[in-house]
């Protein structure tokens, strides 16, 4: 039978490698997850970007920009991701039951009330042309686009439903904005 003191020796060495193995995962996991949060931090700040370009349009046509204070160079690190984040409303969320549509901006809300008028009224489904002349906007092909683009958002998020190509109809169980989902 081998020494006790021996074999104390060998699962010490063991348990020591053990742990050193551990480390160099340890190590490269913090690094990789370094790495993985400053690409987080670029893709917010670059989606923050794209919502103030995307953002809404005033009369003049310029994209409307809000300003933001920018924080003391101490308290730049602490700036939350909240406020590079997108801006409130300008995200569609999942339909689900109990969601309200005022969960969503006043664009999207704007094609669900047409959607849902045109439900309560027995009307058929509406493409994205006439949603454009129901909206007083010139049936221009940019923006006809643009509402084609949101209303295909809202397909599948879940809100609409597109039973024939380009003919935009609410979905089932969705009643639109101020009908209580």
């Amino acid at each position: 039978m081998p020494p006790v003191v021996g074999l104390l020796e060998q699962r010490e060495l063991g348990a020591r490698r053990r742990v050193d193995e551990l480390r160099e995962g340890a190590d490269r996991v913090q690094a990789e997850l370094a790495v993985a949060e400053r690409e987080w931090k670029e893709w917010v700040i670059a989606r923050s970007r794209v919502g103030e370009v995307l953002g809404p349009v005033d009369e003049t046509g310029d994209h409307a920009r809000t300003e933001r204070a920018m924080p003391a160079q101490g308290q730049a690190e602490e700036a939350s991701s909240a406020s590079m984040a997108a801006k409130p409303k300008s995200q569609v969320l999942v339909w689900r039951e109990g969601l309200d549509a005022s969960v969503l901006s006043m664009d999207y809300q704007r094609i669900l009330q047409a959607l849902a008028d045109r439900h309560r009224l027995r009307q058929g489904p509406l493409t994205c042309q006439e949603m454009a002349v129901l909206f007083g906007l010139d049936a221009a092909p940019s923006k006809v686009e643009a509402l084609r683009s949101k209303a295909k958002r809202l397909v599948a998020r879940g809100w609409l439903a597109e039973r024939q190509p380009g003919r935009f109809t609410l979905a089932q169980n969705v009643s639109g904005p101020g009908g209580g989902s």
